[in-house]
């Protein structure tokens, strides 16, 4: 057996029902079979001092089979001394439970006609995000049987929001569950309560191809920017879910109720389309004032959208969709994002450099602007912006709280994400991570001939 890098032990933990929960008893060591079937993690609870192991191996469809589970060890070496066995270096993967279905292998595209976006997966400047969308997707509690077909074919965006949530949500130690169809998840911790979730992408009214799609700027004109299409087409998003009355369910009754959004709604719309997304659910509109020569923000009330179809603003600005808890947003849902996780946490870049381009939240009072950074993924700069020592999945997650809602969901149970709420009558934000990233864009290169760039991973491919 050989020793299993903390990076890489976070991705596999992402497939245990609660993710990252270990509490008091987090894991000092752990180690992988040489065959990569099997791991096994050693906990330590230093308020008692007992010791924990935890192992797993793969199936015969790739999924992890918890096959211990263990914290009654009074010392490290009789933990330690019980993984060879747990780990079966050499012997076939594990059988499926009886009557569990085989999970359908994402690579394998059978007659299915794949998007481009999917066959970019297959390039080398992609193979880390692909790992990566292939770890999250076997960490999936119960995907739908059509997941795999979406995720090869047009509804490639869909299910990478989708995957890419159940990491987020895992690495802040959710408990995750798909016992329904609908919504997508139902998350809980013991702190937060629980809530159902469900995944939405903001798509264009007319497909496009997202493989090297020219980058589209935000409108030049401001109103248009914050109050035209793109809120235009958060609204309608939202609204289509609306009108599906998932807090009517059965099991959804009585309990928060979150849509997860991600814009994919034109090129590189995800790099400026988040104040759009606020305007609209709060009905504000940003102005700049002075007072004794100094600028700074303040908030005009709007009650709707600019266009012909001059659609209300202000989903959150009333009791009247108090059905809705929240909306939780990215503005990082991307290939570029699992790149950037995995090659942050020390995947091989395999001779490519990856550089991340974009602007930081400036935290200062008053800021008006983002404060410029361009950062090697690889170095220790950009690795030192988190505690994790890598760029986490929750680093880029806002949660937009209905202050109008029947059943309002806990800042605790989504404690890593960045809150939006209403305080006193004013939108506060709350963060759990220091470092928050406006926009960004990512640029792969060829390191033995530099000024080719392999490709612009704008952060809506």
């Amino acid at each position: 057996m050989k020793k299993l890098p903390q990076s890489l032990f976070d991705v596999y933990a992402l497939a245990l029902p609660c993710g990252h929960a270990f509490g008091r008893a987090p894991p000092i060591a752990a180690w992988q079979s040489y065959d990569g079937l099997s791991y096994a993690g050693i906990t330590y609870d230093d308020s008692n001092g007992i010791f924990g192991l935890l192992a797993a191996r793969r199936r015969i469809d790739q999924t992890w089979a918890i096959v211990s589970c263990d914290d009654d060890f009074s010392t490290y070496e009789e933990a330690y001394s019980h993984i060879p066995a747990l780990l079966k270096e050499g012997e076939p993967p594990e059988p499926l439970p009886p009557n569990m279905a085989s999970r359908p292998l994402l690579h394998d595209v059978g007659n299915r006609k794949p998007s481009d976006i999917f066959k970019l997966l297959s390039k080398p400047s992609h193979h880390v995000a692909a790992w990566m969308l292939n770890q999250l997707y076997l960490s999936l509690p119960n995907p739908d049987r059509n997941w795999v077909s979406d995720c090869q074919t047009d509804n490639f965006h869909t299910r990478l929001w989708e995957a890419q949530l159940l990491a987020s949500f895992r690495e802040q130690g959710l408990m995750v569950s798909q016992p329904h169809p609908s919504p997508d998840f139902l998350i809980e911790n013991k702190h937060g309560g629980e809530a159902w979730v469900e995944a939405v992408t903001a798509n264009p009214q007319m497909r496009y191809n997202h493989v090297n799609s020219t980058p589209r700027g935000a409108p030049t004109d401001r109103a248009e920017r914050l109050l035209g299409g793109a809120a235009e087409r958060f609204a309608k998003t939202i609204g289509n879910k609306l009108k599906r009355n998932y807090h009517e369910l059965e099991h959804v009754r009585g309990k928060p109720f979150l849509i997860a959004l991600a814009d994919f709604h034109a090129p590189s719309s995800m790099t400026w389309s988040r104040e759009a997304l606020i305007c609209y659910l709060y009905g504000i509109y940003p102005v700049v004032e002075t007072d004794a020569g100094e600028p700074f923000a303040s908030a005009e009330s709007v009650e709707k959208l600019l266009g012909k179809s001059a659609f209300p603003a202000g989903l959150f600005a009333d009791n009247q969709h108090s059905e809705l808890s929240a909306i939780i947003f990215t503005n990082a849902c991307s290939i570029a994002k699992l790149n950037r996780v995995g090659v942050s946490a020390g995947a091989s870049t395999e001779g490519l450099k990856f550089t991340r381009i974009g602007e930081f939240f400036d935290r200062r009072p008053n800021a008006l602007k983002g404060i410029p950074f361009c950062y090697d993924v690889t170095s220790p700069e950009y690795r030192a912006l988190w505690p994790q020592g890598y760029e986490p999945w929750c680093a880029e997650l806002e949660v937009f709280h209905n202050p109008y809602a029947k059943y309002p969901v806990k800042r605790e149970l989504l404690p890593e994400a960045t809150h939006w709420f209403k305080r006193n009558e004013e939108i506060v934000c709350l963060s759990f991570y220091e470092t928050a990233i406006l926009c960004s864009k990512t640029i792969i290169q060829d390191e033995s001939e530099p000024t080719l760039d392999i490709g612009y991973l704008y952060d809506d491919c």
